[in-house]
């Protein structure tokens, strides 16, 4: 069974910067595709970024295209979160998360119930 860990969240200025971290251990993390969710309080988790298992692809939610950038370093068994201009309605527990499916192509449909192991969590909170 994987275990993911997440780290690098904290609290952060309105237009300020993050990086999250997320280590994976176990075997094979390269086949694997990955995502990243937040949920902050009172709302449902929602999809934020997801990167197929090879790197080369790579897709976000509207609401953070160009600002947030995932990739991964399959040699280390991580995968990141960059996170810049960084709003207020950014504030929320991220979730990092492995898929289901090995080597699977096509991630733009992919949704929380493709993934089916998930990490602790880490608060990002952005004040105004």
């Amino acid at each position: 069974q994987v275990q993911l860990v997440e780290s690098g969240g904290g609290l952060v200025q309105a237009g300020g910067s993050l990086r999250l971290s997320c280590a994976a251990s176990g075997r094979s993390f390269s086949n694997w595709a990955m995502g990243w969710f937040r949920q902050a309080p009172g709302k449902e988790r929602e999809f934020v970024a997801a990167i197929r298992w090879s790197g080369d692809n790579t897709y976000y939610a509207d609401s953070v295209k160009g600002r947030f950038t995932i990739s991964r370093d399959n040699a280390k068994n991580t995968v990141y979160l960059q996170m810049k201009s960084l709003k207020p309605e950014d504030t929320a527990v991220y979730y990092c998360a492995k898929d289901r499916v090995a080597q699977r192509m096509i991630i733009a449909t992919m949704r929380s119930s493709d993934f089916g192991s998930w990490g602790q969590g880490t608060q990002v909170t952005v004040s105004p």
